[in-house]
């Protein structure tokens, strides 16, 4: 097969678009949030690995936080153990929660920080029990029943939020010239593991990294509205009528609330952009255009093309 043209001229564009974003952003620290297809399909788990090493090779400081829950389904299934989901989280008894250890911060994390160093990056795995750098609380999960005249408060075992986070061994990592790739497990007062949302885990470490942007990869071109039509820039205060309204609902919420919360506590930006997109990660950051929406403490119209000042 005979190989397909590359315009010289278009590539030499391309790098002079990236050529600013690569300035601005330089020593500057950048989170992702990785997860869904861009984990599971070979193509796009080298092209996110390649990306990260590129990144941190002009300067750009990446820290990957990642999911896993279907890894951790198809071990549990392996093993004979259903999966059991209150509210969409996962029902953690002490057994399931030994093989989110096992999956979370051995078999993926691992096998993120390889694929890294193979595409020339330096990449440490990290769970949120290194350093003590997640705290965690144990998540209550209430449910109102018209027929119960109280709250019903259910146990949903080692499901927890972030209490707090000690950034001391990232910025050593970071300072190291090392790429931090954290699984979020975070341990309570009591010593316990508990499991946590990985969008949660995400955006609260940008808040306290102070970083440039907070970046969550999705299995969907970014956040739609009613119509199903992409929303490419959005205010904080329009993603709050969003999940006010219902619009925004399901697996997007998590990440929306998180996104919304570290603009507002000083992050410049979060993008939430579709991980099926080849080098997603790259055109999001490195071009006018990006492949996804971004919140911004600003306002910003929600559809359309975003002008240079968005993107930044």
């Amino acid at each position: 097969m005979a190989s397909q043209f590359i315009d010289p001229i278009e590539i030499a564009r391309v790098l002079s678009e990236a050529l600013p974003y690569i300035r601005r952003f330089s020593g500057r620290s950048v989170v992702f949030k990785y997860g869904g297809n861009a984990m599971v399909d070979p193509a796009l788990k080298s092209g996110f690995a390649r990306d990260i090493a590129l990144m941190k090779l002009v300067g750009i400081n990446p820290v990957v936080v990642h999911g896993g829950g279907p890894q951790i389904g198809q071990l549990l299934r392996r093993l004979g153990k259903e999966s059991t989901f209150i509210g969409g989280m996962r029902v953690t008894d002490d057994e399931t929660m030994d093989i989110v250890e096992m999956v979370l911060g051995g078999l993926v994390n691992k096998e993120i920080v390889n694929s890294i160093n193979q595409h020339g990056g330096t990449a440490v795995g990290l769970t949120g029990k290194d350093g003590d750098l997640i705290r965690a609380r144990k998540l209550t999960f209430t449910r109102n029943d018209p027929n119960m005249q109280a709250t019903e408060i259910i146990d949903i075992g080692h499901v927890g939020e972030v209490a707090s986070i000690d950034t001391a061994v990232v910025d050593m990592l970071i300072k190291g010239n090392f790429i931090p790739v954290i699984a979020p497990i975070g341990v309570g007062d009591n010593g316990q593991s508990y499991n946590i949302n990985a969008d949660l885990v995400a955006g609260k470490l940008a808040q306290v990294l102070g970083s440039e942007k907070v970046i969550f990869l999705t299995n969907t071109s970014g956040v739609l509205d009613r119509q199903g039509h992409l929303l490419t820039g959005l205010s904080v205060d329009r993603v709050n009528e969003l999940i006010a309204d219902g619009t925004v609902g399901g697996g997007m919420l998590p990440k929306l609330r998180a996104a919304a919360d570290a603009v507002a506590t000083g992050v410049k930006s979060a993008h939430i952009i579709d991980g099926r997109v080849e080098h997603a990660v790259l055109l999001e950051i490195f071009t006018d255009q990006g492949v996804g929406t971004l919140i911004h403490s600003r306002h910003f119209v929600s559809s359309g093309a975003r002008n240079r000042g968005g993107r930044a």
